[in-house]
């Protein structure tokens, strides 16, 4: 009898090798420069680098402009509100994956 073939899918999560600057970043998702220093100093992104010229952004960082992004524009958030509700959404997530680990 045939065996079924075993295949494994690879890769990278190219939000864990990505690093941009503040313009690539800016450039990547249409914002401005300003607002990317805005969230840094509201605790919404966390570069590596002492200063701004030496500022590296992670992947992970796009996906939390673009979010960054929609609740200022849909839900007309100030950057503090922008910082609040990403940790609560992280806080969320934080709970379910906890709640995934857990045995039934």
């Amino acid at each position: 009898m045939d065996e079924p073939a075993s295949s494994a899918l690879r890769g990278s999560i190219v939000e864990d090798e990505l690093t941009l600057t503040t313009v690539e970043l800016g450039r990547a998702v249409h914002v401005n420069e300003a607002s990317i220093e805005l969230w840094v100093s509201e605790g919404v992104l966390q570069p590596s680098g002492a200063s701004r010229e030496q500022w590296r952004f992670s992947g992970r960082a796009l996906s939390r402009v673009r979010v960054a992004m929609r609740l200022t524009r849909d839900l007309e958030l100030n950057s503090s509100g922008v910082a609040l509700a990403l940790d609560l959404l992280d806080e969320i997530e934080s709970l379910e994956a906890q709640l995934r680990r857990r045995p039934a």
